[in-house]
């Protein structure tokens, strides 16, 4: 039985600057947070133990431009539905899995592959075979505005902040880079544990520390890949998701995808195929905060006409992390969407 673990104020602040900083050493961040490194070895060991926290590899904003991102809802049967999600989950074409509340969709998933063939046959010769399905609707997104790595826990203060952020600029992809063994077995250690050290990957990659400094070094100024801090629900205060489903005419989605990233609680912001052309997930503090946020943004965003709303029940998969009931993450199914 894991530890129950209570997270103490300094540990929200670590997790914070993990998900500014996702690599960075502990030296470095112990005099941003007051206390030793050894400290923040030991905070971090015990919240990754218990499930709170984890660092992983995702794909870039490379992948937006050059790859497929799909989000599928399922109808299925209600026997089927357990069933379903140990199918699913075993999928490394599904990346997130949602069991959502009645209506729309039964599940939510979060599809990515390298290209439309791919994503085109997982759904053909994968996804429509499994028993249990009643509808499937795919929603094909087009451009990708605000993914789950923008997400904060928003617990250091603004000299942390500024401290953190001023060496974590972003920078424009320099090219597309063509993939080779060694980095997409680089890729699938850091998608299982983004914090591995140099010795550690090289040894897993038969090459050398220098070698995977350089490897990882041209990964990420290519945008291949990106570095997240996710958390269990617990440590997030325990959230509601929910993903809203709107229309919006094509002269106005810049301004409303701005909107909407400009949220704190905004997870996800996409333009998609079909009759809704803009895909948001949001994380609200509770069921009533669904209908105040969208009358605020309907209010703000005239042109936004909101078609639906369907409402996270529990996350089994986020990522390729498998998650319990509590939101922490009990296993890894790894990703490789490369």
């Amino acid at each position: 039985m894991r530890e129950t673990v209570i997270a103490s104020e300094l540990d929200l602040a670590l997790v914070n600057a993990l998900q500014l900083r996702p690599r960075a050493s502990w030296t470095e961040l112990a005099p941003l947070l007051g206390v030793t490194a050894g400290t923040l070895a030991r905070r971090w060991d015990r919240l990754a133990g218990a499930g709170l926290a984890w660092v992983y590899a995702a794909p870039g904003r490379e992948f937006t431009r050059n790859r497929c991102t799909a989000f599928v809802l399922l109808r299925c049967r209600p026997r089927q539905r357990s069933r379903l999600l140990a199918d699913l989950g075993a999928f490394s074409e599904v990346v997130t899995i949602e069991l959502t509340s009645p209506g729309s969709a039964d599940l939510l998933l979060d599809v990515l592959a390298p290209d439309l063939p791919s994503l085109s046959r997982f759904l053909q010769e994968k996804l429509d075979r499994l028993p249990g399905i009643v509808s499937v609707s795919c929603l094909f997104a087009t451009s990708l505005y605000v993914e789950g790595s923008r997400w904060r826990l928003r617990s250091l203060d603004p000299a942390q902040l500024t401290a953190l952020s001023s060496t974590a600029a972003a920078r424009e992809p320099a090219r597309t880079l063509a993939l080779d063994p060694v980095d997409r077995c680089l890729l699938d250690e850091l998608v299982r544990d983004g914090r591995l050290g140099l010795a550690e990957l090289a040894e897993r990659t038969a090459t050398s520390p220098a070698t995977v400094r350089r490897r990882l070094r041209r990964l990420m100024d290519s945008a291949v890949l990106t570095f997240r801090c996710d958390v269990a629900s617990a440590l997030a205060g325990r959230p509601v998701p929910v993903s809203l489903l709107g229309q919006v005419p094509a002269r106005d989605i810049g301004t409303v995808h701005r909107a909407l990233a400009a949220l704190p609680e905004c997870r996800l912001v996409a333009a998609v195929t079909g009759p809704a052309n803009i895909f948001a997930t949001l994380w609200v503090h509770d069921l009533g905060d669904i209908q105040r946020r969208e009358v605020a943004l309907c209010a703000r965003l005239p042109a936004l006409t909101v078609t639906d709303r369907i409402v996270g029940l529990r996350t089994a998969k986020r990522m390729g992390h498998l998650l319990d009931e509590e939101g922490r993450r009990i296993g890894t199914r790894p990703i490789s969407p490369w």
